[in-house]
């Protein structure tokens, strides 16, 4: 069975006409119960059972009127059997004597909880998200699972889990990166490409997203939106990672400097000779190298020492 639309009426007009044919059959049966008083015949008193059974049923036919709020659903069931839901916001008359189920279409959202889980790395993180989503089939939300609010928490926090264990906290080079055969078949280090980590926060939510969907379509449920918002190493590691993390850093840094200085190195070697300002041998040219690279890459400042003597004593 699918979603379907149910079976409606105007509720004014069908409450007007019910009313209307109430008050006839009390009318009337009140009239022939008032006539039979005085001794009339069969006839008065098979007025005032149908008068009366006219009231009965326009009160059970007035047990079909419903009112349908904005953004909310009614999934009628009559004796058992679907027979649709009212989607559309208003006044109606359904089918009497059903079972009228309300689902609300509002947009809801709601946080996980901090769940501790490893991550590729083996890593323990704390990590919770926020999950917006919608009823978009009534049915599915009201038949296909017992509660529909509850299955998507539960599956929200599967698929964080699931996220988790599938990324790293941080897409960290390695310090030493794989050799792959070159052209020639010598081995030459090839930097591996960089992992999606938990901390690239766009392509994370699109793939959490994307997967619950995938859980929570069987329950009617559209997911709007799914992002992280809380994400950090558990407590017992954290301040390791931190070491961790600002010796990379540190090396990070480094490598840009001593990249910088032999660049800086070897324009100024190919300035003074393109400008003939000096002539150096090897063994003064590996000394100017050493004492630029020496003033490039430290990490203090540096003490000159004026050479007063010659340039070979």
């Amino acid at each position: 069975m699918t979603l379907r639309p149910a079976f409606r009426l105007n509720g004014f007009l069908m409450l007007l006409v019910l009313l209307v044919v109430g008050a006839a059959g009390l009318i009337g049966g009140i009239a022939a119960a008032a006539s039979a008083k005085q001794g009339g015949g069969v006839g008065v008193v098979v007025g005032c059972v149908a008068g009366f059974v006219i009231l009965g049923i326009a009160v059970v036919l007035l047990t079909g009127l419903v009112a349908v709020s904005p953004n909310e659903a009614k999934v009628l069931q009559f004796f058992g059997r679907y027979i649709g839901s009212v989607s559309e916001p208003g006044f109606f008359w359904v089918v009497p004597l059903t079972v009228r189920r309300r689902i609300s279409l509002r947009v809801r959202n709601f946080e996980t909880q901090k769940l501790k889980v490893n991550d590729s790395d083996g890593n323990p993180v704390e990590i919770a998200a926020v999950v917006v989503y919608q009823v978009v089939d009534s049915f599915k939300s009201a038949f296909a699972v017992d509660d529909y609010e509850e299955y998507v928490q539960t599956q929200s926090e599967a698929a964080v889990r699931h996220l988790a264990t599938v990324h790293p906290y941080d897409a960290t080079p390695d310090a030493a990166p794989a050799l792959h055969a070159g052209t020639a078949g010598s081995a030459a280090p090839v930097a591996e490409p960089a992992r999606t980590s938990l901390r690239d926060g766009a392509e994370v939510a699109e793939e959490l997203t994307v997967e619950l969907r995938e859980r929570t379509a069987l329950a009617g449920i559209e997911i709007i939106e799914a992002r992280i918002t809380h994400l950090a190493y558990a407590p017992e590691i954290a301040q390791a990672m931190l070491v961790r993390q600002q010796a990379a850093q540190v090396v990070a840094a480094r490598s840009r400097i001593v990249e910088g200085a032999v660049g800086m190195v070897g324009m100024a070697l190919q300035r003074l000779t393109d400008e003939g300002m000096v002539e150096l041998d090897e063994e003064r040219r590996a000394a100017m190298v050493s004492n630029l690279l020496v003033v490039l890459c430290g990490d203090r400042s540096t003490q000159p020492v004026v050479n007063t003597g010659t340039l070979y004593s």
